[in-house]
């Protein structure tokens, strides 16, 4: 079996932003040259996810929207205690959590047709990184 470890960095101008890298990961993967197995695609921070889903803006503000109701911001979180003010980032990449694997066969992601990889950022505006790990032969 081969690795391949590629990591991206992200520093987002807005606190809250989803970024489509599905062509980041396909990059990595064809570096690889691994034709069947599996990516790994980790989000290396406890305010940031990872997930597989449509790539639709309509979709993407309704996830917004609905993270937010689920995990609001607000001052009381026992959290902010401790002199942070990001309780609801937290709560927020619990929700989409930090990781996926995707499979990989014949070179190539092995998706259904609306499929893509998106990196959630829920504290942003500094830099934040992702681990993708190619494993396969």
């Amino acid at each position: 079996m081969r690795f391949h470890t590629e990591h991206l960095t992200f520093n987002t101008k807005q606190h809250r932003q989803y970024i489509n890298i599905t062509p980041q990961v396909e990059a990595a993967l064809a570096k690889s040259k691994i034709r069947d197995g599996m990516i790994l695609v980790s989000a290396m921070h406890i305010t940031a996810g990872v997930w597989v889903n449509d790539a639709e803006d309509g979709l993407l503000a309704d996830i917004d929207e609905w993270l937010e109701r689920l995990a609001p911001y607000k001052d009381d979180y026992r959290h902010h205690r401790t002199g942070e003010t990001n309780g609801d980032s937290h709560l927020k990449s619990l929700l989409v959590h930090h990781q996926v694997i995707v499979p990989v066969t014949d070179g190539k992601l092995d998706f259904g047709p609306w499929q893509q990889v998106y990196y959630a950022e829920f504290d942003g505006r500094r830099p934040k990184r992702v681990i993708i790990k190619v494993m396969g032969e």
